[in-house]
């Protein structure tokens, strides 16, 4: 018998009730759907293991955070929690919120990204990629060869082919306006970057006066698997480990609808002040002023105490070794 997963770190305070359905009910709810998944309504879905992004509980102290939320439209309370915590957590300087992840891309790329320009990563994200290839630009898939061989174990399948990698800039010389990494990489299985690689990209990047971004949405959970697998980390905490794989790079994008452990919600940070002014003009135009861009105060407030949640070793070990428990099972 399998050992167990490490029990969840916490207690249920509410449930929400879920109708049972019979087998010819949702035969014939998928029919009606034209079997499209999509299309059926959430009270239809009795199990919904679509996507982890936005779709979760919220803790008693994040619900705390949304009664106390300031909805000031300018220098709100929460957003300057919410920038605090992300300047700790982080360790960049200058930090805009966003109403969710492809808005971050939007306000971001509208400064980086030119007609023409080639953006090397590991296997980015559709939105990323579409915010990239709609203002005339080409992304550069440089992950791992492993990372698509379902057959062979390697512990970091998202890691970028450093030689791949710098190939492209090499050949797009002067074309390069950024290099973004993602971590986890989520369109190539969620598969985590190891602490050496993103140190060896940032080396590379660094040598071509070349920015490193990281693509953030699953920050914490690539943390998790650097300490569990990776050589020299085993006694860091999750918080140490993060503050050190963005200390090789110069910014982020973040949809915090995952790590972040909210609803809805996302944010750019840097340490280029002068990217952050540009993007200011931007998150303004697309967004809302800088200090709450398309997010209510109560929601930023959640997602300062949710950075800090989804940065413990006991949440992410649970939560992981689930999915690791089920993984086992169906093999």
């Amino acid at each position: 018998m399998k050992d167990l997963p490490y029990a969840e770190p916490y207690k249920t305070k509410m449930v929400e009730y879920m109708r049972p359905s019979t087998i010819e009910e949702r035969k014939q709810w998928i029919k009606e759907a034209d079997y499209n998944l999509f299309n059926l309504s959430s009270d239809k879905v009795f199990i919904d293991l679509l996507t982890d992004s936005g779709t979760g509980a919220m803790s008693d102290k994040q619900w705390a955070e949304m009664m106390v939320g300031d909805e000031s439209y300018a220098g709100s309370q929460s957003y300057l929690k919410l920038r605090d915590t992300v300047r700790r957590i982080t360790g960049f300087q200058y930090f805009l919120p966003t109403h969710q992840g492809r808005a971050a891309e939007n306000v971001l790329f509208s400064v980086l990204v030119n007609d023409g320009d080639i953006v090397p990563g590991n296997s980015h994200f559709d939105t990323t990629k579409g915010h990239i290839e709609f203002r005339k630009a080409s992304v550069v898939d440089c992950t791992i060869d492993e990372a698509f061989n379902t057959t062979v174990f390697h512990p970091f399948k998202g890691n970028v082919n450093i030689e791949k990698l710098e190939n492209s800039l090499k050949l797009n010389a002067g074309k390069v306006p950024f290099v973004i990494v993602t971590i986890t990489c989520n369109s190539a299985g969620g598969q985590p970057v190891s602490m050496e690689n993103i140190r060896a990209v940032s080396e590379v990047c660094k040598r071509r006066h070349i920015p490193l971004l990281i693509d953030a949405a699953r920050f914490a959970e690539n943390a998790y698997f650097i300490k569990m697998r990776e050589d020299g980390y085993g006694d860091k905490s999750i918080k140490e480990i993060v503050k050190e794989f963005f200390s090789y790079t110069d910014g982020m994008t973040m949809s915090a609808k995952k790590d972040g452990l909210v609803n809805m919600g996302g944010f750019i940070a840097l340490n280029n002040e002068e990217v952050y002014k540009k993007a200011s003009v931007f998150s303004i135009m697309f967004e809302g002023f800088k200090t709450y861009g398309g997010l209510n105060g109560r929601d930023m407030g959640a997602l300062a105490v949710g950075l800090d949640e989804a940065t413990e070793f006991d949440y992410l070990h649970s939560r992981i070794g689930q999915v690791a428990y089920l993984g086992e099972l169906l093999v």
